[in-house]
Parts: structure tokens; sequence; C-alpha cells
């Protein structure tokens, strides 16, 4: 499998989110960031080596990350930055489904599931001689593009609310976000994807001196246009209702309860129950 697109996307969690689904979740899911291993380092980390065979090797000898993956998933980041001459390595390995330790003299046979990811174009690579062919068709029998954040708003409120979740809980906090800045972080395009939004929400989790996140905590930590709300004090309670009801629904369709729900954004079941009642939103048995 090859998974396309741009830095901070969530190319590797949708790798785990894969690995999680399959028969292999109970194995090893184990990633290979393949720039940022040096070059005269990369056949030793990807296949491991045997005890003596290089100055400084471990006398027992060390396990590859391809042999530790052995039963689940091997997820090659950035496959497009493998350097050329490691290429052919890698699709042997995937072809014949084993690998030599440095300094071995016999193989050693794997079963892997390979997920490939990059934000290169690896067909203009092929095209420049600076990816092989070969492995780019072994790798890319199921291909998946991921779309940039600016080109899926409805998933922002989600992975928000996920990530306030997760902070939360990190943090020991119980922060919940105004509906104002949720409204902030609709319309900003997101430039570093769900890694920007990630580093984004906690950042507002740490700083934030109010268990409500509002605007001007977001404006000390990062410039994003706020739209105002329509004038009026009328049009004003009818917007921030409006906006309460989207996020009591986002919430309790992500968490899938209202016990979870009420945690993730700040307040107590009953007051979610009740919430609830008042838009009429449909609570499931």
């Amino acid at each position: 499998m090859l998974i396309l697109g741009e830095s901070g996307v969530g190319k590797e969690l949708i790798a785990q989110l894969i690995h999680r689904a399959s028969h292999r979740s109970e194995k090893p899911f184990i990633k290979i960031n393949c720039g940022a291993i040096p070059a005269n380092l990369l056949e030793s980390e990807f296949f491991g080596y045997e005890a003596g065979s290089f100055t400084g090797a471990l006398k027992e000898g060390k396990k590859g990350l391809f042999e530790l993956a052995d039963g689940g998933t091997l997820f090659l980041d950035e496959v497009g930055e493998l350097p050329l001459e490691h290429q052919v390595k890698v699709l042997r390995a995937i072809q014949e489904k084993e690998i030599l330790r440095v300094g071995g003299k016999k193989t050693i046979k794997l079963d892997i599931r390979i997920i490939a990811a990059t934000n290169r174009d690896l067909e203009a690579m092929i095209r420049e001689k600076a990816f092989r062919e070969d492995l780019y068709y072994r790798l890319n029998v199921v291909p998946m593009t991921i779309p940039p954040l600016r080109q899926r708003k409805e998933d922002v409120i989600p992975i928000a609310l996920e990530l306030l979740a997760r902070y939360n809980t990190a943090y020991g906090y119980q922060k919940w976000i105004h509906p104002e800045v949720m409204d902030c972080l609709l319309n900003y395009d997101w430039p570093g994807n769900i890694r920007e939004l990630e580093n984004t929400i906690e950042r507002l989790v740490v700083t934030s001196m109010d268990d409500c996140i509002t605007k001007d905590a977001m404006a000390e930590i990062k410039s994003i246009d706020v739209h105002p709300a329509p004038n009026g004090l009328t049009s004003l309670k009818a917007f921030l209702e409006k906006e309460e009801n989207r996020l009591l629904e986002e919430a309790y369709r992500l968490m899938g309860s209202t016990r979870k729900a009420a945690a993730v954004l700040g307040i107590s079941q009953s007051s979610m129950v009740k919430k609830m009642k008042k838009y009429g939103i449909e609570i499931q048995n």
C-alpha cells in the first residue's frame, strides 16, 4: 500500500488505523523514517547485523527494523527519501519476503505487511531516475491519497475534539473550546495540516488560563482571523446557540456516548443530556 499526501495530513495515523483493523493488530507496528537515517547506517538499521560484522557492532548482533516487524506491519515513511542504492535491497526484501543481516550468510524469512508513504511525486522521480520504477509498482498496489486539511473542512472539528480529549487527559485538565474559537479553526486553511492543528490544540490546552479556551487565548499563540458573529445581541445569541448545537452533535458523534462527550466538552453529563434535548439531538440507546 502507498499513502500519498502533503506533510502533516496524517499518513502515519492512517497506516496505524489500517494496522489496527487488520488481523495483524496484535503484532508490531514498526515505523521507519527513510529520510532520518544516515545513508551509511541504513542497511544495518533496516536489516540488522551479525556479531562482529563491523567495528562497534554489538557482540550478540542486532535485529533490524524489518525483522522487528515480523508478523506485523512495517511503515516506510517518507519512502521518497530512500537513497537509490538502497532501494534495490528494500525491493528484494519485499519481493522475496526475506532479509540478510549485514555480515550474515543465512537469509531470514519474514511475514510483513508493507505500508509506504510519501509527500513526493514518485512518478516524476522515476522519470528523473531518482526512484526505481519496479519498487514504485511493488508499493503502489493499493494507492491512497489523503487530501490536505483545507480540502476537508468537515474533519477539522472532529479532529480538534479528539485532540482536545487527548491533551486534556495528558495534562489532567477538563478544558473546552468556545464556539468562536471553533469558528476560527474552521476558517483557517491549516497549511501544516493535522500536525499544525495538533500543535495548536496542545498549546491552547497548556497556555489557556481558564477552562474555557477563548479567542483571546487563540490570539496569543496564533494569527488566525476571527470572523465576527452577526451584529446585535439577538443575532449573537442565535449564532452561539447554532455553534453550541454543532459542537454537541460533533462531540456526541465522535465519542459515542453522552458521558465521554461531556468530558471532552468540559461539562457534566446531565448538562450534556439537557442541552441535547434542548436542540433535539437524538440520543442513541
